[in-house]
């Protein structure tokens, strides 16, 4: 039996699901959000939710939409101009969720996170028992940094890569069964001559999988593959399988849920 194929047969048997969506799969260049590719995952994960599966979202985005809608073209550099347009691209962005969620008749529920919360143990349990209530509710959790009041990390650049980070010890907090991290690629590529070609399963991130990624990040994200490979690694440690794919293409998400050959997988370290 192929190892991938081996793998991918328990994903449909994931029960608890954590989908990461990247600033560029749902940001148009300005920083708007684009109603049309999130409608398309809004109604995929309505699919599943469907299903049986429980759903829980983190997403990126609100400094980008919060840029476009002050007329502001490159990411700022002071900390105050990025809560700044933290604040204002937050509320667009969960207006947007709103309402795409509510043509599926499902209630949502906002999620503002910073790094404290899991360093603190009685921060971690309080996030961990809101998280499990509102999944209890049949309420989806839409998860997000607080940039408006992590004043010291932004300082620092010490951020959640784009909520790599963030999905992945969200992921452990609740023991997601399954996390999905949506990006502009196919997953993780390997460079064959002039072609780059799609990693289908990765045991074991290392060294040598580290080399073959370029860390980077666009004016409107902090992510890049590496960002993505490093949660990986915090998700899997915890027995979380991770798949890595592409965000934009069509049925991405229900494909991976469904065990198809999409995406990166990085399977749990209980797998």
């Amino acid at each position: 039996m192929n190892t991938d194929y081996k793998h991918r047969q328990f994903l449909p048997e994931s029960r608890r699901i954590v989908v990461k969506i990247g600033t560029r799969v749902i940001a148009q260049r300005t920083g708007r959000p684009d109603q049309a590719r999130m409608q398309c995952l809004v109604s995929q994960i309505a699919a599943l939710r469907r299903k049986g599966y429980e759903m829980v979202v983190v997403t990126s985005g609100a400094v980008g939409a919060g840029m476009e809608a002050l007329g502001i073209r490159e990411r700022p550099t002071e900390v105050a101009d990025l809560q700044m347009c933290a604040a204002v691209g937050q509320a667009r962005l969960m207006t947007a969720y709103t309402k795409l969620f509510m043509a599926y008749k499902i209630r949502i529920g906002q999620v503002l996170l910073t790094h404290d919360d899991f360093d603190h143990r009685v921060r971690n349990a309080n996030a961990k028992r809101t998280l499990e209530h509102l999944i209890r509710a049949n309420v989806i959790p839409i998860i997000n940094e607080n940039d408006v009041v992590a004043d010291e990390e932004l300082k620092a650049g010490f951020t959640f890569g784009d909520n790599d980070y963030l999905a992945a010890l969200v992921s452990k907090l609740i023991r997601a069964d399954l996390l999905v991290i949506l990006s502009t690629v196919d997953g993780v590529l390997r460079t064959e001559g002039s072609r780059r070609r799609r990693i289908p399963l990765i045991d074991k991130i290392g060294p040598d999988i580290y080399k073959l990624v370029n860390p980077g990040a666009s004016a409107l994200s902090k992510g890049g593959m590496d960002s993505k490979l490093r949660a990986a690694q915090i998700a899997t440690r915890a027995g979380c399988s991770v798949v890595i794919g592409h965000g934009r293409k069509k049925d991405t998400l229900v494909d991976i849920v469904a065990g198809k050959d999409v995406g990166t997988l990085i399977p749990g370290a209980t797998l």
